[in-house]
């Protein structure tokens, strides 16, 4: 129905919205990039979702057009490094206009913005390379501020010029400090900048509407996304853990196309006939004619390589270590569905002593909450889900590895599905309610999990930190509340919001889109259709359409979930966070939801939490974390740095040797031996504290809620309510 009404209201305000837009002026000494038909289509329809359907109800006016522009000038020079003060004077033009030109599809201005940017970062580059050779006294206590945020925009070229050298003479002050010769190191740079300047001739329309539509849809709400064909495609693939093509992750490296991993189990992988840093110079359909690449833009190459499953490619490629001279060799792969295991909920083991008496315990590392929606519609009874593959996990720890407790780990989990959430927290409670949602209309729905029954029912711990949001957020917070298990980490992110993606494609009429494709395509530069004639494609946005509460009505918006026992923060909660984003949704609440807790975990809180804090006390781990988090926000503090070559030196070797020092005083605490200076670490040898501390925690859990010791957790039958 929503499909439908909004097919109406948008072709009804595609055929209104008729307005001409202004000529875009054009910046001397750049080729000028210009948005297409299409792009204004999008930017309409975009103003139409997002005054009629997102979750604020809100109407772009001048006040929204004054926070674009300047989030928008941020984005593209958020150190000040590129525009001159006149330059942002010019654009004030167009600080109460912007919602105007986007209700009508009128994208000049910001394009003509990010035509100046470019002529900025071209004219920098170039005056870089000429830098490059100068001479420099690494004697001078001069200092390069390389934090320009704050700092007023620069009235003169002379003043800019100021900063580019200091910012070349800190990049060859810094391979000087490596050890590497002077006619090494202005080689170096002056490849590095101007890689940098070959990637600028590669940047389209396509590139420079993303930017304006992100500074457009995250002045509404942080989690208001649009993304473009390319990128809806990376998103859905993301989200499914899986993709069709040849099986290898791709990298661009002085314009050649390199493979920087094969994945196992793909076509590559088990053809043998491609390996890690092989160079792809060429690329066939089928039978057809190879496609030189060499210089396209990675998403160019890799679309072409990419492909539905059962279809054929043909790669010219250079071995690694080979000449690019070297005659490429002719390979053919058939492409497969790959699943993107490394990317996939894991599990492992650890036995640990407390209290003189072995615990082994179970860690699922669950990297996000994932959903192959396209194979689930289609019947694939083996489609790819988070709940799919952790119920696996579970019978192999519960029935092979016979583990005393499950360890959840969620730190660095963004969030994804909603429905994967609920699934998955009813692995681990019998039926029930997990997250309230309430819509636009301010109606509340209960989301449930009508599951019966539980994979595990054993004792339960949940590792959380800064970077665990909105689906993880859910999962955490319902074990919580359920007194299903303890919560371990720092306070989480704080995304309460949900949103909705959806496909533009489908809300507009296709005979309007071949339209559309037409008015493109009188541009002999631009091609916006497939080679059978198919529409053109517009992206898709994630809607903020509503927001999410737990079970016990508290929003997970702003505030998140607080651990039962809480470790310090290694990210800084002042930068990162919902509750830094100015326009986040505020905390509220709802009613409670009719829920029947597991048990009460609240009576063992202190003694879990008085535990710990003993250990703490007498930890090495946990003392060298605090000193780390300390230097850590002593040095974010920092805006500017010495170029005097010893003083920067003796900086660097000071805190080389006190890092150093703490390694070696941790390793030595686990009868480790000692590293030396630019010693590579093994990868068994690396400690996870936070980790190690948690299941020191389960381990308290199992001792204090074991019947024949305490009865401490309550069971209750009473609902909440």
């Amino acid at each position: 129905m929503l499909k439908r009404t909004l097919l109406v209201i948008f072709t009804a305000a595609v055929l209104a919205c008729q307005a001409s837009p202004k000529p875009q002026p054009l910046v001397k000494g750049v080729t000028n990039i210009v948005p297409d038909e299409r792009q204004a289509l999008v930017v309409r329809e975009v103003v139409g979702l997002i005054e009629n359907y997102n979750y604020k109800k809100i109407k772009l006016n001048d006040s929204i057009s004054s926070l674009i522009l300047d989030k928008y000038i941020k984005d593209l020079d958020p150190y000040r490094y590129y525009f001159l003060a006149s330059d942002i004077k010019d654009f004030e033009q167009f600080r109460y206009s912007l919602d105007d030109d986007f209700r009508i599809g009128d994208l000049s201005a910001p394009f003509y913005i990010f035509n100046v940017y470019l002529k900025r970062y071209n004219e920098w580059l170039n005056y870089t390379l000429a830098q490059v050779k100068g001479k420099y006294n690494f004697d001078e206590n001069d200092t390069y501020v390389f934090d320009r945020e704050k700092m007023p925009w620069e009235t003169s070229i002379t003043g800019l010029q100021d900063i580019w050298k200091k910012k070349v003479k800190y990049d060859l002050v810094n391979l000087k400090i490596a050890g590497t010769p002077a006619a090494k190191n202005i080689e170096t740079l002056t490849k590095r900048y101007e890689n940098l300047k070959s990637q600028t001739n590669k940047v389209n329309n396509q590139d420079v509407f993303q930017l304006i539509m992100d500074a457009f849809t995250e002045t509404i709400d942080p989690h208001t996304n649009y993304f473009n064909p390319i990128n809806a495609q990376q998103f859905n693939e993301d989200m499914a853990r899986s993709f069709e093509g040849i099986g290898a992750r791709l990298k661009l490296e002085n314009d050649i196309l390199k493979i920087d991993e094969v994945i196992p189990g793909g076509p590559a992988f088990k053809s043998k006939l491609l390996s890690a840093g092989d160079r792809i110079v060429g690329v066939a359909q089928g039978n057809g004619e190879f496609e030189d690449i060499i210089g396209w833009r990675i998403d160019n190459s890799v679309s072409k390589i990419k492909g539905p499953k059962g279809t054929k490619v043909r790669l010219k490629i250079i071995p690694a270590g080979r000449d690019l001279s070297s005659k490429p060799i002719i390979i053919e792969l058939m492409r497969e569905r790959i699943v993107m295991e490394d990317q996939s909920a894991k599990k492992t083991v650890k036995t640990i002593q407390s209290e003189g008496k072995p615990y082994k315990i179970g860690i699922i590392r669950v990297p996000a909450f994932y959903a192959d929606f396209k194979a689930a519609n289609a019947g694939d009874p083996n489609y790819k889900s988070t709940t799919r593959d952790v119920r696996l996990l579970i019978d192999t720890l519960k029935n092979k590895d016979k583990v005393d407790a499950i360890v959840m780990d969620l730190r660095a989990n963004g969030g994804g599905s909603l429905v994967e959430a609920i699934d998955l927290t009813g692995l681990f409670i019998d039926k029930g309610p997990v997250v309230q949602v309430r819509d636009t209309k301010n109606e509340i729905e209960v989301n449930e999990d009508t599951n019966p029954g539980v994979a595990w029912d054993g004792p339960l711990g949940v590792m959380v930190d800064r970077l665990s949001a909105s689906a993880s957020e859910i999962f955490a917070g319902a074990i919580q509340d359920y007194g299903r298990g303890v919560i371990m980490g720092t306070q989480t992110y704080g995304k309460g919001t949900v949103q909705s993606s959806i496909d533009l494609n489908k809300l507009v009429n296709p005979s309007l889109l071949q339209r559309i494709a037409a008015l493109v395509n009188k541009d002999a530069k631009v091609t916006m259709t497939t080679k059978d004639g198919a529409p053109i494609q517009l992206g898709q946005i994630n809607l903020t359409m509503a927001k999410f509460y737990r079970v016990n009505g508290s929003s997970t918006q702003h505030k998140g979930v607080m651990p039962d026992i809480q470790f310090p923060s290694l990210y800084p909660l002042n930068k990162i966070g919902e509750d830094t984003e100015p326009s986040a949704l505020p905390w509220d609440e709802v009613p409670k939801s009719n829920f029947s807790p597991v048990a009460n975990l609240a009576p063992l809180k202190p003694e879990l939490q008085k535990l710990h804090e003993e250990r703490m006390a007498k930890s090495l781990d946990y003392k060298t974390l605090e000193q780390d988090i300390a230097d850590m926000k002593k040095r974010d503090g920092e805006i500017s740095i010495t170029l005097n070559e010893a003083k920067l030196k003796a900086e660097r070797d000071s805190l080389e040797t006190k890092s150093l020092d703490r390694i070696n005083k941790l390793r030595a605490s686990k009868g480790l031996p000692a590293v030396k200076k630019g010693d590579k670490v093994k990868k068994e040898e690396n400690v996870d504290f936070i980790e190690d501390e948690s299941l020191q925690i389960m381990a308290d859990l199992i001792r204090l809620t074991d019947p024949k010791q305490t009865e401490l957790v309550k069971r209750t039958t009473t609902p909440v309510n």
